[in-house]
């Protein structure tokens, strides 16, 4: 079935950044079955939206409400430290290596280049 051609409502109060309410714009395809697709059809053409404006609606909602989840909100704090805990050790890798004394001569000063 074919996208509505209707008017598309404002999905959000921020400026268009591309004419669509979004920044730049990445594709995704989602393979519906035939009853699905019919019925969000049917949504978006009851909401006087296109099936893409629907998409992007229920997709916004899904991630808020999955920002708000505790678990995710855990996970995302277990990921957080590890990367710290990554980046830690790689700073204490390049301080081995570049913030070593300088190696001095028999004399005491350091060699010359």
């Amino acid at each position: 079935m074919s996208e509505s051609k209707a008017p598309t409502q404002p999905i959000t109060d921020t400026p268009p950044a591309n004419g669509l309410g979004y920044g730049p714009i990445k594709p995704l395809t989602v393979r519906l079955n035939e009853s699905t697709r019919t019925q969000l059809d049917l949504i978006a053409q009851l909401n006087d939206r296109t099936v893409t404006d629907e998409c992007r609606l229920a997709i916004d909602a899904w991630i808020e409400k999955a920002k708000a989840d505790p678990a995710i909100q855990a996970r995302a704090q277990a990921v957080r430290d590890e990367i710290e805990r990554e980046a830690a050790s790689k700073r204490d890798a390049i301080a081995a290596i570049f913030d070593a004394p300088t190696p001095k001569t028999s004399r005491g000063k350091a060699p010359v280049s």
